[in-house]
């Protein structure tokens, strides 16, 4: 290895840091967790970039006094994106963007002065907030062959609510990718969650609108485990044939922890855990396992938006990759007791993305247009008796309890 090489991950190293800390610990931490929360709708959590930005700037030498000169811009990718095909002329983001960063107020729809000195953030970092559907301006020439409209910014999670046509207050989507991320319509209205989840703004086009959102950090990621981890498998989609060789999962739960635990339980700390496992436990049971971990995550979360929302859920549209495994989607809606639906297009973020611009060009006039456009490919119905269900959520969260805390100490 040569001089530069060591030189690099030398670098690398010490940028990394502790994995999962937060600047704000302790008392203080505690302190403004209310006050954080009640401005942007997030609990102080490293997920978000307040304390990822914050470190950097105290970290790396001479990285405060550039960004205090003016010489540093700081977005999320939709920022970077639309930087680098503007060729530097667009510094933006959007409210679905700013609403992660725990710099941002979301009732005001504005920077926060009080969060930027707290987190020792310069104002001249940030980008500008436009809304989620509007023509920004065009790509720098001679890159696309053309001079092409920017003109939609969304965050995925959003971008997939709008995709899967949920315009209404009440409407909710979860995207079964590497994780899961689940969203419920709330309308005009900013609720604020008691049951561990987050208050997000939706996409702007033409209406603001928000959310409750609910992160699951280990969804599709607990598959990929299991075929380049343990080698169960050898491509993802075997998952659902290797767990259908048992009729359940014999007693064995699986929390996949690998990064601590999203919402609603916000634990850096915990780690992955396999219990209830015996003499008779097989790789079958282990898959089926694995896949009904990531239903488990997710009928949490359906069930702290039920009580922070007051309205119990009518239905469930899914999409993202790990949609297409049925079995998942039908122990889905055994859990959580309702209809879950899948649509024709489950790449529903590209799609909300597509919408999003396609508004602002004219290529649609309407989100009732657009809400036409969705059609369902397959509709799972509840089989599992009720009680059968609540038993099988106790015996989910006695598992919860030997994961969490893991680390700690």
């Amino acid at each position: 290895m040569g001089p530069e090489h060591g030189q690099a991950r030398a670098q690398r190293d010490r940028l990394a840091g502790p994995p999962h800390r937060c600047p704000l610990r302790g008392a203080e931490k505690e302190g403004l967790a209310p006050t954080i929360a009640a401005k942007t709708g997030l609990v102080i959590d490293p997920y978000f970039s307040a304390t990822k930005l914050a470190w950097f700037l105290e970290a790396i030498p001479r990285l405060r006094a550039r960004a205090e000169r003016g010489e540093l811009a700081f977005g999320t990718i939709d920022t970077w994106l639309a930087w680098k095909l503007s060729g530097g002329g667009l510094h933006i983001t959007d409210p679905s963007n700013a609403s992660r960063t725990m710099l941002y107020d979301i009732h005001r729809g504005a920077w926060d002065d009080d969060l930027l000195r707290l987190f020792r953030v310069p104002r001249a970092m940030l980008p500008e907030v436009r809304p989620s559907s509007e023509i920004y301006g065009a790509s720098m020439k001679g890159l696309l062959g053309a001079e092409v409209p920017i003109s939609g910014l969304a965050g995925d999670q959003q971008a997939a609510l709008f995709g899967q046509a949920c315009h209404e207050a009440g409407m909710a989507k979860n995207t079964y990718g590497t994780g899961c991320f689940l969203l419920l319509n709330t309308g005009d209205k900013a609720i604020a969650s008691r049951n561990g989840l987050i208050t997000t703004c939706a996409a702007e086009a033409g209406v603001k609108q928000f959310a409750l959102e609910g992160s699951v950090f280990i969804g599709g990621a607990v598959v990929q485990w299991l075929r380049d981890g343990l080698r169960l498998i050898r491509k993802s989609v075997d998952v659902e044939k290797l767990a259908l060789s048992v009729p359940d999962s014999g007693g064995v739960y699986f929390v996949p922890a690998f990064t601590g635990l999203g919402a609603p339980h916000w634990d850096p700390y915990a780690r992955g855990t396999v219990v209830g496992l015996t003499r008779g436990s097989t790789a079958g049971h282990i898959a089926r396992a694995a896949l009904e971990s990531i239903a488990f995550q997710s009928a949490e979360l359906l069930h702290a938006m039920e009580q922070d929302s007051g309205q119990p859920s009518k239905e469930l549209r899914v999409d993202g990759g790990a949609a297409a495994n049925d079995l998942l989607m039908q122990f889905q809606a055994d859990l959580l007791g309702v209809a879950v639906v899948r649509p024709k297009v489950l790449e529903t973020t590209a799609l909300g993305a597509a919408y999003l611009a396609g508004l602002a060009t004219g290529v649609w006039a309407s989100r009732e247009e657009i809400a036409k456009q969705w059609k369902v490919a397959k509709r799972f119905e509840p089989k599992m008796k009720r009680e059968e269900a609540a038993r099988r959520m106790e015996e989910w969260k006695r598992a919860l309890d030997r994961a969490r805390d893991w680390e700690k100490g």
